[in-house]
Parts: structure tokens; sequence; C-alpha cells
């Protein structure tokens, strides 16, 4: 059982775990970093040149371009400063196109890789883990979190990069100018920062709470789209509506209290950015009407000024996809640091003996008990279990509901592992296989029938997708399935749709027994194929086992024990042990569990609630 996810440290900032996971990304990151620097640099050269070309007309040929390049003519001056310009904010364009592209490509990169490396770990994790949560949770986060951190990584990071070049770089002109002014003009940034710092705690716990509550929203719309049809039976629509109305505002009330508190930064911003541009603007103008300062550099503090601590209002907006991005991308790492708690093995399973098929599985003294989610046991489901079935015979496993019938094929496909005992396949213990080598030895046939959303045929390739449309075809026979495939509109290319919803329930089981026949299995597996059919087509299962039987292990659990009769070999489970194991008519002679249980379903006793 994988316990709960343990809270990130909290001196493990998501984007340091970001940076650790993903080390072929850091060469982009760095060349983005560069040219975003690069970018902002040219973008507030413009200012300087405002002040330069205030200076050509102030002082003439005195002025800074006369005398850097020993152009006393004015308007020379002028061209040389036009051609300047042109330069910069050419470069300026190129950085930026540069820097956008990388940015926006690097954004969609980590966004796929995280998404895919996310899914391939789902995949994995055992099926505990998936029975303790609801899958719209996970949707959320593979989904919408991860985008919450392409938006960041496309529009906030750069944003990032950029208000730090622009405060270092204009901090710098205001030095060289005036080094008062610059402290004065400086003076409103802490506040901004230390706000900034405490907007930042108090909208983390927020937006971790918008999170969580898009996560039920989704799971809530997904499981009632899934039952759609229950909702429709029961005439529950109304219900059901008021339910997503009661998740979907306390959706909206998460996403309000964290705008409301967002919202509140920008005017703040605004009355510390007034404060600083009056400093500038006041003192400076005293300083250039004494003459103390150049009228030219006067300009460009006033124009630097408002380059200085303008931009900082977009700091709310940057905050806030930071903090959506920061909740996102820490769920995103949580999720695929969640423990594996099944670990394939590395073995394969050994070639059988010539003429033989393999398939010999053999349960000894297993203990099994389900968990919480908290990873405590609950009360045990198998107790010291003993199974023996030699390859190529046909065993059914019966018993009344909760005996654990259907726990042993679990532990045979390796979703759970035994807390006790051995479990083997050909004399190997499966905790020793690989899984494709394990899983790829086993056709499973369940109760749910579930058929992807694609045609008959791609759906009868799902194990095997090699097969030839002749083996399709062999297999569908065997299940007594072809007859009705090739009266669908168009055969085997006919689209199924999603869960096999255009197909009856007898139509979907039988494509699910031959989807596991596609694969030629030396074990097949069957649980409970039969309980949700009608005598017709139990009756053709029945004839297709029979068949498909012959020369493989075969396991069935079953509820209907006419299906089974046939057996080689019936087990009769009771509290997680094997009861009585014996032939139908050998069991019915001994008069025990099973021979009651027959008896009920075929009339000849009254119902008893304990044995049924």
């Amino acid at each position: 059982m994988v316990p709960e996810l343990a809270p990130s440290d909290v001196d493990d900032h998501p984007l340091k775990r970001l940076w650790r996971r993903m080390p072929q990304f850091r060469g982009r990151i760095v060349r983005g970093t560069a040219l975003t620097v690069a970018n902002k640099l040219f973008d507030i050269a413009p200012e300087l040149l405002i002040g330069v070309a205030i200076d050509v007309v102030v002082r003439q040929s005195g002025s800074f371009v006369g005398q850097l390049f020993g152009v006393p003519d004015r308007e020379q001056q002028l061209l040389i400063l036009a051609a300047i310009t042109a330069a910069v904010w050419m470069l300026e364009s190129i950085t930026e196109y540069l820097s956008q592209r990388i940015w926006r490509n690097l954004s969609q990169a980590i966004e796929h890789d995280l998404r895919l490396e996310a899914y391939r770990h789902v995949q994995d994790l055992e099926l505990a883990w998936f029975e303790d949560r609801a899958s719209g949770r996970l949707l959320t986060v593979l989904g919408d979190d991860v985008n919450q951190l392409e938006r960041f990584l496309d529009i906030g990071a750069s944003q990032i990069i950029l208000t730090i070049t622009n405060v270092i770089a204009v901090g710098a002109v205001f030095v060289v100018i005036s080094p008062l002014l610059a402290l004065l003009a400086f003076l409103p940034i802490p506040v901004i920062v230390i706000g900034s710092l405490v907007f930042q705690k108090r909208l983390e716990p927020r937006y971790a709470q918008v999170r969580e509550e898009a996560g039920a929203l989704n799971g809530l719309i997904g499981g009632n789209l899934g039952g759609i049809a229950t909702i429709k039976a029961f005439a529950a629509e109304d219900a059901e509506a008021t339910r997503v109305e009661a998740a979907s505002n306390r959706y909206a009330e998460a996403n309000q209290a964290a705008i409301a508190l967002s919202a509140a930064f920008v005017p703040l911003i605004r009355m510390a950015i007034l404060a600083g541009f009056i400093v500038t603007l006041v003192l400076g103008g005293h300083a250039a009407l004494n003459g103390t300062l150049e009228i030219g550099l006067y300009s460009v503090l006033v124009f630097m000024t408002q380059r200085l601590l303008w931009p900082l209002t977009d700091l709310g907006q940057t905050l806030d996809l930071y903090q959506r991005g920061m909740a996102s991308t820490r769920r995103i790492l949580d999720l695929i640091d969640a423990p594996i708690g099944v670990e394939p093995g590395g073995l394969e399973l050994p070639a059988p003996a010539s003429g033989t098929r393999g398939g010999e599985v053999r349960f000894e003294g297993i203990e099994f008990a389900y968990r919480d989610q908290d990873g405590s046991p609950r009360a045990p489901v198998l107790r010291g279990l003993d199974l023996a079935i030699p390859a190529g015979e046909t065993h059914a496993i019966v018993g009344a509901t909760g005996a654990g019938k259907s726990t042993v094929l679990k532990l045979l496909l390796r979703l759970y592992d035994a807390d006790a005992g051995a479990l083997t396949v050909d004399g190997v213990a499966v905790r020793e296989l690989r899984f494709e080598s394990l899983r790829g030895a086993i056709g499973y046939v369940g109760q749910d029938t579930f058929l992807f959303d694609g045609t008959v045929a791609e759906n009868l390739r799902y194990g095997a997708p090699d097969a030839s449309l002749d083996q399709l075809q062999l297999a569908a026979e065997r299940a007594e399935a072809h007859d009705f495939v090739m009266a669908l509109p168009q055969g085997y290319d006919t689209p199924v749709g999603e869960r096999g919803v255009r197909l009856s329930g007898g139509q979907r089981q039988r494509l699910t027994i031959a989807r596991a026949l596609v694969r030629d299995p030396a074990i097949l597996v069957l649980d409970e194929a039969t309980s949700a059919v009608d005598n017709e087509t139990e009756a053709a299962i029945q004839r297709s086992l029979a068949r498909v039987s012959h020369e493989r292990t075969t396991i069935v659990i079953a509820h209907r024990l006419s299906t089974i009769r046939h057996a080689d070999r019936i087990h009769v489970m009771d509290a997680g042990v094997v009861s009585e194991s014996g032939t139908h008519d050998e069991l019915l002679g001994r008069g025990g569990r099973y021979a009651a249980l027959w008896a009920v379903q075929t009339g000849a006793l009254p119902t008893d609630p304990v044995t049924s």
C-alpha cells in the first residue's frame, strides 16, 4: 500500500525540485535568461538616448555625443544618435523575439515532459493508490496543474527576470548620475519587496485551496458523466446539478479569496511609485534649476524613475502567476514522487518444455490484507491460502462475496503484492518477474467489460498490436463474436464508442474474451465473466470457454456455478482459505458448502443468506 503523499519539505522549493529533475533544459534556461537580460538592457537604452538628445540641443558642440565622436555639428550629432537609436531598437526586437521563442518553446517542452513523466509514473503505481483517490483530482493534476506551470514559464518567469534586470540596470544609472537621488528613488523598493513577500505568504495557502477545489469539482463532474445513465434512471439530474453547483461555488469562493488579496497589491504599489517619482521630480528639478545637475541628466532621471518603478505594478500579476504555478508545480512533483508500491522484477518466464505451453500457478501460504490510506491494514482477506493449478488445466474458484476470490487474481497479476507466502508461475516467484513477462503470459477478462473508444479491430489488437486480421477473426470465432461483428455496419472497422457504449453487454463481454485470446496466452483468467449477461450469452460464453481453455491454464471465478461445472477442479473459498476442492460431482457428493450453493442456484433449497 502506498502511503498518502507527505508534504514537501519547506526548504525544498518547487523550482529547485524542477531544476534538479530536468537537467536537459538547463542550457535553454540559461540562454533564455541571457537573452531576456539583454532585451531589458536594450529596452531601457532609449531613455538614456532621450537624455543624450536633450544634451545635444542644450549643450550644442559641448554635448556628450560631440565630445565622444569629435563632431561639433549638431545635425551630424543627431544623425549619429539616430543611427545608434535604430541599432538599439533593432537589437531590442531581435533579443525579444529570440527570448520569447526560447521561453515559449521551453514552457511547452517542460509541460510535455512533466505531463508524460507524471502519467507514466501514475501507470506504475499500484492499484490501491487509485482506489484511495478520485480520478478527477488526478485529471486536474495531469491537465490543469501542468497548464498552470506552463503559463508561469511562458509569461511569469521572463517577467521576473525582466524586473530584476530593470532594477539593477536603472539603479546603476541613478548611482552614476546622482547617488543621493538613487537612494531616495530606491526607498519605495524595500516597501514593494516586503509587501510582495507578505502577499506571497498569504496567497500561497489560498492558491493551494484553489487547486484542491478545482480537483474536487473535476472529480465530481467526471464521475457524473461516467454515471450519466444512472443519474437519468433515477431522475437525479436536479440533485446532481445542485451538487455540481455547490462544488463550483466552493471553487469560485476559493478563487475570490485569492483574488481579493492579489487585487489589492497593485494599488498599494502605485502609492509607493508615486512617492519615488515625486522625490525625483522635485529634488532633481531643484538640482537642475541650481545648475548642479545637467538638464539632459535630469531628463534621464525623470524617465528612469518611471522605468524603475512603473514595471513593478505588474508584480501583482506576476506574483499571481507565480503562486498559481508553484502550487501546481508542488502537486505535480508530489505526484511524480509518490512511491511505487509494487516494483517489477527482472526475470523472464522460463521457456516451456517442448510440446507444452507452461502456465503452472501455485499459491503457498498466501496472506493478504487491504490497507487504508494511512497504510494501516484492514481485516485479512487471505489467511494462509494454498492453491495449486497445474499447467493446462481449468480450475474454478467459487465462494460467497468477500471470500477473497477476486483478490487471488489481483495477486496473480501483481496488482498487489501478498503480505506473506509464495506465489509462483512455472516455478518462478511473481515478484521476480518483469511485468511484461508475467502479464504478457496472462489473458485477463474481467467483470467490467472495458472497451476503448476505437474500432472493434483496435480493441482486439490492444494486447497484440501486430496481430493480423486473420488472427482477430480466429479469436472472435472462438469467443463466438465473429458473427455479430460481421453484422455490424463496418465489420471489424466499426467504432464501438466510449467504453463500448454502442454494443450490448453480451457483445462487449465476448469481445473482451476475444481480446484476451488474440494474445494466445498460456494462462487465461476470467473474473465473473458471465455475471452480467443473459442466459443465451452465458451459453455462448460457456461454449467458447470449452474451446479456448484447451491446452492452456484457465482460472475462472464464477458466481453462476453452471458455467464451471466441467472444470478440472473447483475450489470453494471461505474466509480467505480454500475450504474444499474437487470436481463438480465430487463436491456435490460431499454435501458441503459447494453442494449448498448448487442447491440454492438450481432451486433445490430455499435461499439461505449465509450460503448464497
